[in-house]
Protein backbone atom coordinates (compact mmCIF):
# COMPACT_ATOMS: atom_id res chain seq x y z
CA UNK A 1 0.00 0.00 0.00
CA UNK A 2 2.84 2.71 1.01
CA UNK A 3 4.05 1.68 -2.56
CA UNK A 4 1.26 2.80 -4.13
CA UNK A 5 0.81 5.89 -2.34
CA UNK A 6 4.42 6.93 -3.02
CA UNK A 7 3.66 6.27 -6.87
CA UNK A 8 0.65 8.29 -6.59
CA UNK A 9 2.02 11.57 -5.03
CA UNK A 10 4.97 11.17 -6.98
CA UNK A 11 2.36 10.76 -10.69
CA UNK A 12 0.37 13.96 -9.16
CA UNK A 13 3.82 15.52 -7.90
CA UNK A 14 5.23 15.64 -11.91
CA UNK A 15 1.78 16.68 -13.35
CA UNK A 16 1.74 19.06 -11.18
CA UNK A 17 4.81 20.75 -12.31
CA UNK A 18 4.54 20.03 -15.64
CA UNK A 19 1.38 22.11 -15.89
CA UNK A 20 3.21 24.94 -13.84
CA UNK A 21 6.39 24.59 -16.45
CA UNK A 22 4.06 26.31 -19.04
CA UNK A 23 4.50 29.22 -17.48
CA UNK A 24 8.90 28.99 -18.26
CA UNK A 25 8.78 31.22 -21.27
CA UNK A 26 7.34 34.39 -19.58
CA UNK A 27 9.03 33.69 -16.51
CA UNK A 28 12.49 33.08 -17.31
CA UNK A 29 12.43 36.53 -18.73
CA UNK A 30 10.82 38.09 -15.66
CA UNK A 31 13.37 36.77 -13.08
CA UNK A 32 17.15 35.99 -14.44
CA UNK A 33 19.20 33.83 -12.37
CA UNK A 34 22.15 35.57 -10.81
CA UNK A 35 25.81 34.25 -11.14
CA UNK A 36 27.20 33.67 -7.57
CA UNK A 37 29.51 31.67 -5.30
CA UNK A 38 30.60 31.86 -1.91
CA UNK A 39 34.00 30.62 0.13
CA UNK A 40 32.70 29.03 3.04
CA UNK A 41 35.17 26.43 3.81
CA UNK A 42 34.59 22.48 4.47
CA UNK A 43 36.78 20.01 6.77
CA UNK A 44 37.57 18.93 3.08
CA UNK A 45 39.16 21.95 2.19
CA UNK A 46 40.72 21.93 5.43
CA UNK A 47 42.59 18.87 5.05
CA UNK A 48 44.76 20.83 1.41
CA UNK A 49 46.32 23.79 3.50
CA UNK A 50 49.00 24.26 0.77
CA UNK A 51 46.69 24.62 -2.04
CA UNK A 52 46.71 27.87 -4.37
CA UNK A 53 44.14 28.12 -7.31
CA UNK A 54 45.71 28.63 -10.99
CA UNK A 55 45.36 32.19 -12.33
CA UNK A 56 42.39 33.11 -14.11
CA UNK A 57 41.99 33.22 -17.99
CA UNK A 58 43.59 36.49 -19.40
CA UNK A 59 42.64 36.65 -23.30
CA UNK A 60 41.57 34.43 -26.32
CA UNK A 61 42.05 31.21 -26.72
CA UNK A 62 40.80 27.89 -28.26
CA UNK A 63 40.24 24.55 -27.22
CA UNK A 64 38.92 21.30 -28.74
CA UNK A 65 36.93 20.32 -25.89
CA UNK A 66 36.15 22.65 -23.07
CA UNK A 67 35.20 21.82 -19.27
CA UNK A 68 32.91 24.08 -17.32
CA UNK A 69 33.36 23.16 -13.58
CA UNK A 70 36.15 21.74 -11.39
CA UNK A 71 34.66 18.96 -8.91
CA UNK A 72 34.47 15.68 -9.81
CA UNK A 73 32.85 15.59 -12.52
CA UNK A 74 35.03 17.68 -14.82
CA UNK A 75 38.11 16.76 -13.59
CA UNK A 76 37.33 12.99 -14.19
CA UNK A 77 36.44 14.06 -17.47
CA UNK A 78 39.48 15.99 -18.17
CA UNK A 79 41.32 12.63 -16.80
CA UNK A 80 40.18 10.80 -18.98
CA UNK A 81 40.18 12.51 -21.95
CA UNK A 82 43.50 13.55 -22.00
CA UNK A 83 44.74 9.67 -21.22
CA UNK A 84 42.27 8.45 -24.44
CA UNK A 85 43.12 11.52 -26.50
CA UNK A 86 46.55 13.40 -25.94
CA UNK A 87 46.53 15.19 -29.08
CA UNK A 88 43.02 16.80 -28.28
CA UNK A 89 43.47 20.98 -26.41
CA UNK A 90 41.57 20.46 -23.49
CA UNK A 91 40.56 23.67 -21.39
CA UNK A 92 39.02 23.57 -17.76
CA UNK A 93 37.49 26.38 -16.62
CA UNK A 94 36.35 26.40 -13.07
CA UNK A 95 34.51 29.64 -11.31
CA UNK A 96 36.03 29.70 -8.04
CA UNK A 97 39.42 26.64 -6.88
CA UNK A 98 38.93 23.44 -7.95
CA UNK A 99 36.57 21.13 -5.54
CA UNK A 100 34.65 24.65 -4.03
CA UNK A 101 30.97 23.45 -5.07
CA UNK A 102 29.58 20.06 -4.02
CA UNK A 103 32.86 17.46 -4.55
CA UNK A 104 34.32 19.66 -1.40
CA UNK A 105 31.26 20.19 0.54
CA UNK A 106 29.67 16.58 0.96
CA UNK A 107 29.14 14.46 3.78
CA UNK A 108 31.64 12.26 2.28
CA UNK A 109 30.21 8.91 1.80
CA UNK A 110 31.50 6.72 -1.48
CA UNK A 111 28.30 4.86 -2.00
CA UNK A 112 26.67 2.01 -4.49
CA UNK A 113 22.88 2.77 -6.30
CA UNK A 114 21.82 5.46 -7.75
CA UNK A 115 19.00 7.53 -6.60
CA UNK A 116 15.28 7.20 -8.61
CA UNK A 117 15.95 3.79 -9.79
CA UNK A 118 13.72 0.85 -8.69
CA UNK A 119 15.57 -1.78 -7.43
CA UNK A 120 12.47 -4.95 -8.45
CA UNK A 121 13.74 -5.61 -11.91
CA UNK A 122 16.26 -7.97 -11.08
CA UNK A 123 18.48 -7.32 -14.33
CA UNK A 124 18.44 -3.32 -14.00
CA UNK A 125 19.48 -3.96 -10.18
CA UNK A 126 22.40 -6.14 -10.98
CA UNK A 127 23.57 -3.83 -13.37
CA UNK A 128 23.19 -0.88 -11.48
CA UNK A 129 25.12 -2.41 -8.43
CA UNK A 130 27.99 -3.73 -11.00
CA UNK A 131 28.07 0.06 -12.52
CA UNK A 132 28.43 2.30 -9.08
CA UNK A 133 30.56 -1.14 -7.55
CA UNK A 134 33.07 -0.60 -10.27
CA UNK A 135 32.78 3.01 -9.81
CA UNK A 136 33.93 3.01 -6.41
CA UNK A 137 36.85 0.54 -7.13
CA UNK A 138 38.08 3.61 -10.02
CA UNK A 139 38.00 6.05 -7.10
CA UNK A 140 40.27 3.47 -5.46
CA UNK A 141 42.57 2.45 -8.27
CA UNK A 142 43.03 5.60 -8.86
CA UNK A 143 44.60 6.86 -6.00
CA UNK A 144 47.07 4.11 -5.69
CA UNK A 145 47.94 4.34 -9.46
CA UNK A 146 48.86 8.11 -8.33
CA UNK A 147 49.54 7.98 -4.76
CA UNK A 148 47.41 10.47 -4.64
CA UNK A 149 47.59 12.41 -0.82
CA UNK A 150 43.70 11.18 0.17
CA UNK A 151 42.09 10.34 3.12
CA UNK A 152 39.91 7.51 2.80
CA UNK A 153 38.87 4.24 3.99
CA UNK A 154 36.29 1.87 2.37
CA UNK A 155 35.38 -0.69 4.88
CA UNK A 156 31.76 -0.57 4.52
CA UNK A 157 29.06 1.75 5.31
CA UNK A 158 25.39 1.25 6.91
CA UNK A 159 21.69 2.01 6.02
CA UNK A 160 20.25 2.25 9.47
CA UNK A 161 16.67 1.51 9.37
CA UNK A 162 14.50 3.31 12.19
CA UNK A 163 11.18 1.66 13.09
CA UNK A 164 10.45 -2.21 13.52
CA UNK A 165 8.20 -2.39 10.19
CA UNK A 166 11.10 -0.58 8.06
CA UNK A 167 14.08 -3.37 9.34
CA UNK A 168 11.79 -5.98 8.96
CA UNK A 169 11.43 -4.88 4.81
CA UNK A 170 14.93 -3.96 4.74
CA UNK A 171 15.37 -7.62 5.67
CA UNK A 172 13.20 -8.96 3.22
CA UNK A 173 15.23 -6.60 0.68
CA UNK A 174 18.62 -7.68 1.59
CA UNK A 175 17.47 -11.20 1.01
CA UNK A 176 16.31 -10.24 -2.21
CA UNK A 177 19.72 -8.99 -3.24
CA UNK A 178 21.56 -11.76 -1.83
CA UNK A 179 19.60 -13.66 -4.00
CA UNK A 180 21.04 -11.75 -7.13
CA UNK A 181 24.71 -12.21 -5.60
CA UNK A 182 24.34 -8.65 -4.83
CA UNK A 183 26.70 -8.86 -1.18
CA UNK A 184 24.87 -6.83 1.28
CA UNK A 185 24.39 -7.87 4.87
CA UNK A 186 21.47 -7.12 7.32
CA UNK A 187 22.13 -6.65 10.60
CA UNK A 188 19.64 -6.96 13.54
CA UNK A 189 19.97 -4.47 16.38
CA UNK A 190 21.67 -6.66 18.63
CA UNK A 191 24.61 -7.89 15.94
CA UNK A 192 24.98 -4.15 15.29
CA UNK A 193 24.94 -2.68 18.58
CA UNK A 194 28.60 -3.92 19.54
CA UNK A 195 30.38 -2.00 16.48
CA UNK A 196 28.08 0.64 16.15
CA UNK A 197 25.50 1.23 19.11
CA UNK A 198 23.25 4.18 17.39
CA UNK A 199 19.81 4.83 19.54
CA UNK A 200 16.45 4.30 17.80
CA UNK A 201 17.87 1.77 14.92
CA UNK A 202 16.09 -1.35 14.67
CA UNK A 203 18.84 -2.97 12.18
CA UNK A 204 20.81 -1.78 9.23
CA UNK A 205 21.91 -2.76 6.09
CA UNK A 206 25.82 -3.39 5.53
CA UNK A 207 27.82 -2.54 2.09
CA UNK A 208 31.02 -3.49 1.92
CA UNK A 209 33.28 -1.75 0.00
CA UNK A 210 31.70 1.75 0.34
CA UNK A 211 33.02 4.20 2.03
CA UNK A 212 34.46 7.59 2.93
CA UNK A 213 36.84 9.95 0.52
CA UNK A 214 38.46 13.56 1.20
CA UNK A 215 36.47 14.91 -2.22
CA UNK A 216 38.60 18.07 -1.83
CA UNK A 217 42.02 16.06 -1.51
CA UNK A 218 40.83 13.91 -4.64
CA UNK A 219 40.43 16.68 -6.79
CA UNK A 220 43.01 18.84 -6.10
CA UNK A 221 45.47 15.96 -6.02
CA UNK A 222 44.66 15.13 -9.65
CA UNK A 223 45.30 18.38 -10.83
CA UNK A 224 49.24 18.34 -11.46
CA UNK A 225 48.12 14.93 -13.43
CA UNK A 226 46.24 16.31 -15.54
CA UNK A 227 48.45 19.14 -15.91
CA UNK A 228 51.19 16.76 -17.16
CA UNK A 229 48.97 15.61 -19.70
CA UNK A 230 48.61 18.86 -21.21
CA UNK A 231 45.26 19.83 -19.82
CA UNK A 232 45.19 23.48 -19.20
CA UNK A 233 43.15 24.86 -16.22
CA UNK A 234 41.88 28.11 -15.31
CA UNK A 235 40.84 28.64 -11.61
CA UNK A 236 38.70 31.95 -10.75
CA UNK A 237 37.34 31.81 -14.37
CA UNK A 238 33.32 31.95 -13.98
CA UNK A 239 31.28 31.23 -17.16
CA UNK A 240 29.72 34.17 -17.74
CA UNK A 241 28.04 33.50 -21.03
CA UNK A 242 27.59 30.47 -23.72
CA UNK A 243 26.77 30.68 -27.22
CA UNK A 244 26.44 27.63 -28.87
CA UNK A 245 26.69 26.62 -32.46
CA UNK A 246 29.30 24.68 -34.59
CA UNK A 247 31.64 26.56 -32.38
CA UNK A 248 30.88 27.04 -29.02
CA UNK A 249 31.84 30.28 -27.64
CA UNK A 250 32.49 30.90 -23.35
CA UNK A 251 32.85 34.25 -22.46
CA UNK A 252 34.37 34.98 -19.12
CA UNK A 253 35.79 38.21 -17.10
CA UNK A 254 38.70 38.68 -18.94
CA UNK A 255 38.94 36.08 -21.64
CA UNK A 256 37.15 34.19 -24.62
CA UNK A 257 37.08 30.24 -25.37
CA UNK A 258 36.61 28.88 -28.77
CA UNK A 259 35.73 25.56 -28.22
CA UNK A 260 34.50 22.25 -30.91
CA UNK A 261 32.79 20.81 -27.70
CA UNK A 262 31.89 21.71 -24.16
CA UNK A 263 31.16 19.83 -21.27
CA UNK A 264 28.81 20.54 -18.69
CA UNK A 265 30.20 19.65 -15.05
CA UNK A 266 28.37 22.55 -13.16
CA UNK A 267 25.54 19.93 -11.24
CA UNK A 268 23.66 22.82 -9.22
CA UNK A 269 25.00 25.42 -10.89
CA UNK A 270 24.01 24.66 -14.39
CA UNK A 271 21.16 26.69 -14.78
CA UNK A 272 23.21 30.02 -14.35
CA UNK A 273 24.21 29.36 -18.04
CA UNK A 274 20.69 29.28 -18.95
CA UNK A 275 20.65 25.57 -20.02
CA UNK A 276 18.48 22.76 -17.77
CA UNK A 277 16.54 25.53 -15.89
CA UNK A 278 13.51 23.45 -16.00
CA UNK A 279 15.45 20.21 -15.30
CA UNK A 280 16.96 20.73 -11.73
CA UNK A 281 17.27 22.57 -8.55
CA UNK A 282 20.11 23.79 -6.76
CA UNK A 283 19.29 21.87 -2.96
CA UNK A 284 21.36 23.62 0.14
CA UNK A 285 22.63 20.70 1.88
CA UNK A 286 24.20 21.62 5.91
CA UNK A 287 26.79 19.63 7.32
CA UNK A 288 29.56 19.75 10.74
CA UNK A 289 32.58 17.76 11.01
CA UNK A 290 33.90 17.95 14.93
CA UNK A 291 37.05 17.73 16.13
CA UNK A 292 39.53 14.91 15.88
CA UNK A 293 37.60 12.08 18.15
CA UNK A 294 39.82 10.55 20.91
CA UNK A 295 39.87 6.12 20.90
CA UNK A 296 38.13 7.00 24.47
CA UNK A 297 35.69 9.33 22.78
CA UNK A 298 34.51 7.02 20.31
CA UNK A 299 33.99 4.70 22.43
CA UNK A 300 31.88 6.38 24.88
CA UNK A 301 30.23 7.16 21.52
CA UNK A 302 29.50 3.84 20.61
CA UNK A 303 31.02 4.21 17.25
CA UNK A 304 33.85 1.21 16.89
CA UNK A 305 32.97 0.34 12.80
CA UNK A 306 32.21 1.35 9.56
CA UNK A 307 32.89 4.41 7.57
CA UNK A 308 29.97 5.96 7.73
CA UNK A 309 26.05 5.40 7.35
CA UNK A 310 22.94 6.89 6.23
CA UNK A 311 19.28 6.33 7.17
CA UNK A 312 15.61 5.34 6.39
CA UNK A 313 14.49 9.03 7.05
CA UNK A 314 12.51 10.90 4.43
CA UNK A 315 14.78 14.11 5.47
CA UNK A 316 18.18 11.84 4.79
CA UNK A 317 20.54 12.20 7.50
CA UNK A 318 24.01 10.91 6.82
CA UNK A 319 27.39 11.04 8.82
CA UNK A 320 31.27 9.74 7.65
CA UNK A 321 34.03 8.90 10.30
CA UNK A 322 37.12 10.37 8.73
CA UNK A 323 40.51 8.30 9.40
CA UNK A 324 41.88 11.27 10.67
CA UNK A 325 38.85 10.58 13.45
CA UNK A 326 36.51 14.11 12.76
CA UNK A 327 32.96 12.29 12.61
CA UNK A 328 31.11 14.54 9.86
CA UNK A 329 27.31 14.51 9.95
CA UNK A 330 24.15 16.39 7.99
CA UNK A 331 20.75 16.16 7.42
CA UNK A 332 17.86 14.66 9.31
CA UNK A 333 15.16 17.55 8.87
CA UNK A 334 13.00 20.05 6.84
CA UNK A 335 15.93 22.51 8.83
CA UNK A 336 18.57 20.68 7.72
CA UNK A 337 18.06 21.05 4.35
CA UNK A 338 17.03 24.52 2.16
CA UNK A 339 15.78 25.46 -1.29
CA UNK A 340 16.66 29.49 -1.89
CA UNK A 341 14.22 31.27 -4.19
CA UNK A 342 15.26 31.70 -7.84
CA UNK A 343 17.92 29.25 -7.82
CA UNK A 344 19.82 31.26 -5.49
CA UNK A 345 23.26 29.35 -4.76
CA UNK A 346 24.76 31.24 -2.13
CA UNK A 347 24.05 30.11 1.16
CA UNK A 348 24.00 32.79 3.88
CA UNK A 349 25.83 31.18 6.70
CA UNK A 350 25.70 33.89 9.38
CA UNK A 351 22.00 33.83 8.93
CA UNK A 352 19.13 33.10 11.40
CA UNK A 353 18.57 30.11 8.48
CA UNK A 354 22.23 28.33 8.61
CA UNK A 355 21.75 28.64 12.89
CA UNK A 356 18.77 26.73 12.60
CA UNK A 357 20.12 24.11 10.10
CA UNK A 358 23.17 23.78 12.40
CA UNK A 359 21.11 22.83 15.66
CA UNK A 360 18.47 20.87 13.90
CA UNK A 361 21.34 18.58 12.66
CA UNK A 362 22.90 18.79 16.14
CA UNK A 363 19.69 17.77 17.31
CA UNK A 364 19.55 14.57 14.68
CA UNK A 365 22.76 13.36 15.44
CA UNK A 366 22.47 13.42 19.52
CA UNK A 367 18.92 11.62 18.76
CA UNK A 368 21.24 8.55 17.64
CA UNK A 369 24.68 9.15 20.02
CA UNK A 370 23.57 11.50 23.32
CA UNK A 371 27.12 11.00 24.02
CA UNK A 372 27.71 13.20 21.29
CA UNK A 373 26.62 16.32 22.95
CA UNK A 374 29.87 17.09 24.47
CA UNK A 375 31.57 16.87 21.20
CA UNK A 376 33.37 20.62 19.93
CA UNK A 377 32.30 20.95 16.71
CA UNK A 378 35.39 21.77 14.14
CA UNK A 379 33.90 22.94 10.98
CA UNK A 380 30.37 23.92 9.65
CA UNK A 381 29.35 24.28 5.79
CA UNK A 382 26.33 23.82 3.64
CA UNK A 383 26.56 22.40 0.11
CA UNK A 384 24.66 22.20 -2.84
CA UNK A 385 23.41 19.65 -4.51
CA UNK A 386 21.36 19.09 -7.67
CA UNK A 387 18.51 17.40 -7.45
CA UNK A 388 16.11 16.59 -10.13
CA UNK A 389 12.38 15.94 -9.67
CA UNK A 390 12.50 12.17 -10.40
CA UNK A 391 16.06 11.95 -8.45
CA UNK A 392 17.70 10.40 -11.46
CA UNK A 393 20.69 11.97 -12.98
CA UNK A 394 20.94 13.19 -16.34
CA UNK A 395 23.77 12.40 -18.39
CA UNK A 396 24.40 12.90 -22.46
CA UNK A 397 24.42 14.92 -25.19
CA UNK A 398 22.64 17.83 -26.97
CA UNK A 399 23.06 20.83 -28.68
CA UNK A 400 22.04 20.92 -32.93
CA UNK A 401 25.50 19.86 -33.31
CA UNK A 402 25.42 17.06 -30.43
CA UNK A 403 28.53 18.96 -29.40
CA UNK A 404 27.01 19.60 -25.67
CA UNK A 405 28.28 17.07 -23.02
CA UNK A 406 26.44 17.04 -19.54
CA UNK A 407 26.35 15.00 -16.71
CA UNK A 408 24.19 16.50 -13.90
CA UNK A 409 21.67 15.86 -11.12
CA UNK A 410 23.46 13.34 -8.95
CA UNK A 411 20.80 14.06 -6.33
CA UNK A 412 23.22 13.11 -3.39
CA UNK A 413 24.83 10.51 -5.11
CA UNK A 414 27.73 12.38 -6.55
CA UNK A 415 30.71 10.93 -5.25
CA UNK A 416 30.38 7.96 -6.85
CA UNK A 417 28.58 9.18 -10.09
CA UNK A 418 30.58 12.38 -11.19
CA UNK A 419 33.99 10.00 -10.88
CA UNK A 420 32.20 7.27 -13.61
CA UNK A 421 30.79 10.39 -15.53
CA UNK A 422 34.10 11.29 -16.37
CA UNK A 423 34.12 7.49 -18.43
CA UNK A 424 30.69 8.22 -19.68
CA UNK A 425 31.33 11.61 -21.31
CA UNK A 426 35.25 10.06 -22.62
CA UNK A 427 33.10 7.39 -24.31
CA UNK A 428 30.68 9.33 -25.52
CA UNK A 429 33.08 11.80 -27.26
CA UNK A 430 35.06 8.67 -28.39
CA UNK A 431 32.35 7.75 -30.54
CA UNK A 432 30.93 4.45 -28.40
CA UNK A 433 27.91 4.79 -26.49
CA UNK A 434 27.67 0.92 -25.93
CA UNK A 435 28.55 0.76 -22.42
CA UNK A 436 25.77 2.90 -21.27
CA UNK A 437 22.72 3.20 -23.39
CA UNK A 438 20.94 0.77 -21.03
CA UNK A 439 20.58 3.50 -18.22
CA UNK A 440 17.53 4.68 -17.61
CA UNK A 441 18.60 8.19 -17.74
CA UNK A 442 20.38 8.29 -20.65
CA UNK A 443 19.37 11.01 -23.08
CA UNK A 444 15.81 10.43 -21.84
CA UNK A 445 13.15 12.63 -21.19
CA UNK A 446 13.03 14.29 -17.31
CA UNK A 447 10.13 15.55 -15.74
CA UNK A 448 10.46 19.35 -15.99
CA UNK A 449 10.49 21.56 -12.91
CA UNK A 450 8.66 24.59 -13.22
CA UNK A 451 9.58 28.03 -12.95
CA UNK A 452 9.41 31.05 -9.97
CA UNK A 453 7.06 31.25 -7.83
CA UNK A 454 5.84 27.79 -8.49
CA UNK A 455 9.38 26.20 -7.38
CA UNK A 456 9.78 27.79 -4.90
CA UNK A 457 6.02 27.71 -3.33
CA UNK A 458 5.59 24.06 -4.44
CA UNK A 459 9.16 22.96 -2.57
CA UNK A 460 7.85 24.84 0.87
CA UNK A 461 4.42 23.18 0.72
CA UNK A 462 5.56 19.97 0.37
CA UNK A 463 8.04 19.55 2.14
CA UNK A 464 6.17 21.66 5.44
CA UNK A 465 3.05 19.71 4.59
CA UNK A 466 5.16 16.33 4.40
CA UNK A 467 8.42 16.80 6.18
CA UNK A 468 9.97 15.21 2.91
CA UNK A 469 12.17 16.37 0.44
CA UNK A 470 11.09 14.52 -1.62
CA UNK A 471 13.91 12.09 -0.30
CA UNK A 472 17.59 12.82 -0.78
Amino acid sequence: MASIQNSFTARALEGAAALASTAWPVMERLLPERLEFDDTQSIWHAGTPDYRPRPSLEGSITADLAIIGGGFTGVSTAYHIAQRFPQRRIVLLEATSLANGASGRNGGLALNWINGIDTSDPDLTRKVYGLTSAGLCAIRTLIERHCLPVDHRFDGTLTLHTSPERAEAAHAEGEYLRGLGIPVQFLYRNELAPQFNARGVYGATFEPDTGQINGAQFVRGLRPILEERGVAIYEQTPVLRLRVGREIHLTTPRGEVRAQAVVLATNGYTSKLGLFRDALFPLHSSVFATAPLTPAQLEELGWRSFAGFADDRDRISYGSLTCTGHLVFGGGSNQAYAYLFNNRTRFPMQSGIARRAQEAIRQTLLEYFPAASALPIACRWSGVLGITLNRQPLWGRCGEYRNIYYALGYSGHGITLANLAGEFIADLYGGDDSRWRWLPFYERRYPPIPPEPFRWLGYQAFTRLTGRSPRV
